[in-house]
């Protein structure tokens, strides 16, 4: 699930709280960009991109036994001592055991794939099998504490094909944000408090936070997030990397602890778009136990990369939202910027409506989500080998085991989705036809309308402190719900800091569009460069 501004504001209208998001979290402060200190960290993989690695192992300077063994040091050093980021929950004890096991075949010419010998980090609400890694999945909760799956989930077995080391599992926000109204993004009972690499007392958002996190500081070269509405690209954004939500249906969910069948997919976290491109080829593919794969197929792509276009932009009608992001002038001075380099690459801008009707649909997408939680967690809890089968049965849990499961916020999300009926029932049909057919019909109007290519704007404003007791508290600047309720692609990129946090840009539009974001994605990239490492800071000042 997405940053809390959207999730709080529907719950607290579910339970007549009224608004309880209206504080922005940034700082008064200029909109100072100090250079970082990524001069002074030293470590060997600093930034290193898959094909640079791959060229290493491919030429025998590195093997995928010590490019394992730097990634694990690299998370003793900064996740567990030091900065204690605590992006990772759990490492994979069979790690080193699996590299030198792809560095033997290697030597013997056997090449599995694009991945070979390449350490990956993927969420923990994703299975991996019990028997060949020994890690749980947990989705964060002390519900599902030691909890491991029979067997992987389908993307985990299509990066194994691929070639990658399953190094380890990332923190996120517990049970994907879906939890509770004032949750803190990127906490959960199991992992802890998920730290903004730029500003340690900034937050991570969600509820992919580890894996942003972790990418971002490079604990690895990339790592495998989930979204319901946000869960990728927030966290992206605000720890300056890459994020691509793919098209509902591209990317398999089999095996991974489900929010939304309608909106839920898994997708690539980078610090490049051409590594984001290729993950996202790896991780795309039908899947016979997931139906929704069955309208991609045709529709995908197993090389992503080919897309790759530094002049992606040239010729491309870009629709910008005409009513201003938010009031922070450096954030509309940070968008006046990207949209200027829009056309210096060869772009033509268009302003165009929309936003606020998409944004109109809020409520029937909470709806839906409350619905098909319920309907999803149960049936993956049926058959997940926990001593929890159902979502009354978490409710129940946490309340019995209250010091630990919740010491901060509850769980008033869980209680309204276990107070839904079934599927079949009026009020999730109408919300459904209302959030995914209606968001549908507008988004293709406005590309259709004005012959468009994608739709751009900012994808967040900068990290808001994290605050436990009374939760997140994010600015008026978010682009995370069109996409994400119509069930259509968007990437998010580095667009530059603004009170030295990062600031991402998004690209989106119609279905399947991928190669074609991709490529003006890379193109504005290529020519901004906008990537920093970040350098670990305790306020502002250091």
């Amino acid at each position: 699930m997405k940053r809390r501004s959207f999730i709080a504001t529907q719950a607290a209208a579910a339970l007549g709280l009224g608004s309880i998001l209206n504080a922005a979290c940034a700082p008064k402060a200029g909109a100072a960009q100090d250079e970082d200190q990524s001069a002074a960290d030293n470590f060997p993989l600093l930034e290193a991109t898959l094909s640079s690695l791959q060229e290493q192992l491919g030429s025998g300077q590195m093997t995928s036994a010590r490019l394992t063994a730097l990634y694990l040091e690299r998370i003793e050093a900064l996740d567990r001592q030091g900065p204690a980021l605590r992006s990772v929950i759990a490492l994979n004890p069979k790690a080193a055991a699996q590299a030198r096991a792809l560095d033997d075949e290697r030597r013997q010419g056997k090449l599995r794939g694009p991945l070979h010998g390449i350490p990956v980090l993927i969420k923990d609400n994703i299975d991996t099998s019990g028997a060949t890694d020994d890690m749980p999945t947990t989705a964060g909760s002390v519900a599902l504490e030691g909890r491991r799956a029979g067997r992987d989930a389908f993307i985990v077995d299509r990066l194994r094909q691929a070639g990658a080391v399953i190094l380890g599992k990332t923190n996120l926000s517990e049970w994907a944000n879906f939890r509770s109204s004032d949750s803190s993004s990127g906490w959960s009972s199991l992992g802890g408090q998920t730290r903004n690499p730029y500003y340690l007392a900034r937050n991570p958002c969600g509820s992919s936070s580890g894996s942003g996190v972790a990418v971002s500081a490079n604990l690895c070269a990339i790592a495998v997030g989930t979204e319901t509405d946000g869960s990728i690209v927030c966290p992206a954004a605000v720890s300056g990397i890459v994020g691509i939500k793919p098209t509902v249906g591209l990317v398999s969910r089999s095996g991974i602890i489900p929010i939304s069948h309608t909106q839920d997919t898994a997708g690539p976290m980078a610090r490049t778009v051409a590594d984001a491109a290729l993950l996202l080829g790896i991780l795309a593919g039908y899947d016979p136990a997931d139906e929704a794969t069955a309208g991609s197929r045709g529709q995908g792509h197993s090389d992503y990369t080919r897309f790759l276009d530094p002049d992606g932009l040239r010729g491309k009608r870009i629709g910008i939202e005409r009513q201003p992001q938010g009031s922070n002038p450096f954030l509309r001075q940070l968008l006046d910027e990207a949209r200027a380099q829009l056309a210096s690459l060869g772009a033509t801008v268009i302003e165009v409506d929309y936003l606020q009707a998409i944004d109109a649909l809020g409520q029937d997408e909470f709806t839906v989500l409350l619905y098909e939680f319920k309907d999803g967690l149960n049936r993956y809890l049926a058959q997940a080998g926990a001593a929890v089968k159902s979502l009354a049965d978490v409710i129940q849990f946490n309340q019995k085991h209250w010091e630990r499961a919740m010491p901060f916020f509850r769980q008033d999300l869980l209680e309204l989705s276990e107070s839904k009926g079934p599927l079949s029932e009026d009020e999730y049909r109408k919300a459904l036809a209302a959030s995914r057919d209606e968001s549908r019909r507008i988004l293709d109007a406005c590309l259709d309308a004005h012959r468009l290519d994608a739709l751009f704007g900012l994808t967040m404003g900068p990290a808001c402190a994290t605050d436990p007791v009374y939760g997140d508290r994010w600015g008026d600047v978010f682009l995370t719900r069109p996409a994400a309720i119509s069930g259509y692609p968007h990437i998010t990129v580095p667009a530059g800091r603004v009170y030295d946090l990062p600031v991402g840009v998004s690209f989106f539009g119609a279905a399947y569009t991928e190669p074609a974001l991709i490529g003006m994605a890379y193109a504005y990239e290529q020519a901004t460069r906008h990537r920093q490492p970040p350098a670990f800071r305790e306020r502002w000042g250091d």
